[in-house]
């Protein structure tokens, strides 16, 4: 059984039926990505996940667990740990308090104290920074610290959100660079991520999603020589003979 796994899932908001049968699988210590154009279902992949939308039919598993049906604090407690779309940080509350809202289901307080370390030595910004507003960092900053409080959950699967959405194109290769080591560490990731070549880059496998349906899922090899992900996510003209 797949760590994460999507079982021939539906979901609907109202009438309107977004995920259409779709299967995702991803094994223990994997980076898998999610392409997929704005409407595709990609976020509502990820609130499924979450247990802030529920599947109309079939059925989400976490190590073997159902969880489609969990709450978002169980979900978390279970071992996954998000990290949004558009960062989301709370901007009106310092760094130290938005990483120790991370770790709001724990009361392991000594290994909390080792994950604040780990955070810190991943990203010496934010403890430099710590006593900072959220709201007055740049965006790149704010992404550091949405990863940051997503790791003091001491997640084993990561799941993230566009995080490359909004920032430079420096701080994007940091995102990704940092997607790497935190699964060096031995963190599973599943994103969703409009920049299909950085993705795939970092990634083992991908799946492609239209219209809330998998069109293609392969090897990150073999998607980046995918005709239709080079026209359509990397902006390739495909010659036609």
């Amino acid at each position: 059984m797949s760590m994460l796994q999507f079982n021939a899932v539906h979901t609907h908001y109202g009438p309107i039926h977004v995920l259409k049968g779709v299967n995702y699988r991803v094994e223990q210590g994997e980076i898998v990505c999610l392409l997929g154009a704005n409407g595709a279902g990609k976020t509502t992949t990820m609130k499924t996940i979450l247990g802030l939308v529920r599947p109309s039919s079939g059925g989400v598993t976490f190590n073997d667990q159902r969880i489609d049906r969990m709450t978002p604090r169980e979900v978390v407690k279970s071992g996954i740990a998000p990290v949004p779309e558009a960062r989301r940080v709370f901007a009106r509350m310092n760094v130290m308090e938005n990483l120790e809202l991370g770790a709001y289901t724990r009361h392991d307080h000594a290994a909390i104290a080792e994950d604040l370390t780990r955070v810190f030595d991943l990203f010496p910004r934010l403890k430099e920074r710590r006593k900072q507003m959220a709201g007055l960092m740049s965006g790149g900053e704010q992404q550091m610290l949405a990863i940051g409080r997503a790791m003091m959950a001491r997640p084993s699967l990561l799941i993230m959100d566009e995080p490359s959405m909004g920032l430079s194109p420096i701080f994007v290769e940091r995102v990704f660079d940092t997607v790497q080591a935190i699964n060096k560490q031995g963190v599973t990731v599943f994103m969703v991520e409009q920049n299909a070549n950085m993705a795939l880059t970092v990634a083992s496998r991908g799946y492609v999603l239209q219209t809330g349906e998998v069109v293609l899922e392969d090897t990150a090899a073999n998607l980046l020589q995918s005709e239709l992900v080079r026209k359509t996510y990397l902006g390739e003209s495909i010659e036609i003979k």
